[in-house]
């Protein structure tokens, strides 16, 4: 597929999980893809170098997201490689300290949010002069912000609430330039996000929670966030998509 020739898209935290399988997809439907990645280079240049093998084109940025000026640092590296943006894909984001809320420490919230809330908002600010008309942004929230099943981790969910705040009203603000904002709401994913977690009766109870009993892939995410970058979606914006495999009904 070549449904994106001629695209460039950025995906943060491109390097692993649910941001390589994104980064990977959209390579293989035409676009160049900028791979964002805050510390394992190693990562970011393998997928690169599996977009490349598929005959797409790509190549890394690298940010430290979480930090002063980490915006201005990520967009000064991709200036640098690339002119102009067709798709943000806002995906890098950490699940942090897993405590209920009489355990969260200061710090740690401080963090989650200066990643997961922070980073991509101004991430987007300083992408905007750069994004082209009729492009697309998606953000990478949680089932997490539409239910309560897992309390032990209120502070990622809350910074991802944001995400979903910052989709609506940009969808509003720049619909006159053709430009679409949605969010993406995965589930459990099984990346290494999760390592050491998705064994024996807490992988079953979390593929349980799915009427189709499994957990989630990073392809079932990806192919989700192709269909919003690609012009099949021109018609949707502002949306807030759930794909946690019916986790929620």
């Amino acid at each position: 597929m070549t449904t994106l020739a001629g695209k460039t898209a950025l995906v943060t935290g491109g390097s692993r999980g649910i941001g390589r399988a994104i980064a990977q997809r959209l390579g293989r439907d035409g676009a160049h893809v900028a791979v964002h990645y805050g510390s394992n280079e190693a990562a970011a240049k393998e997928t690169v170098s599996a977009i490349e093998a598929a005959g797409g084109q790509a190549f890394t940025v690298h940010a430290q997201l979480g930090v002063p000026e980490d915006a201005e640092t990520l967009w000064a590296a991709f200036d640098a490689q690339a002119d102009g943006l067709d798709i943000l894909v806002n995906n890098a984001g950490i699940l942090g300290e897993q405590a209920e809320i009489q355990d969260v420490s200061g710090s740690d919230f401080d963090h989650a949010f200066s990643v997961n809330t922070r980073a991509p908002f101004f991430i987007t600010q300083h992408g905007l002069r750069r994004l082209r008309d009729g492009g697309r942004i998606i953000n990478i929230s949680t089932m997490l912000t539409r239910g309560s099943a897992m309390p032990r981790s209120i502070t990622y969910a809350m910074s991802k609430g944001a995400l979903d705040v910052l989709t609506a009203m940009l969808a509003k603000q720049l619909g006159p330039r053709g430009i679409t904002v949605n969010t993406v709401a995965p589930g459990v994913i099984d990346t290494d996000m999760h390592q050491g977690r998705l064994v024996g009766d807490a992988l079953a109870w979390l593929s349980s929670l799915s009427p189709m009993d499994r957990i989630g892939t990073p392809e079932d995410v990806a192919d989700t966030v192709a269909f919003l970058a690609s012009g099949d979606s021109r018609w949707v914006t502002g949306q807030w998509i759930d794909t946690s495999g019916g986790t929620l009904l």
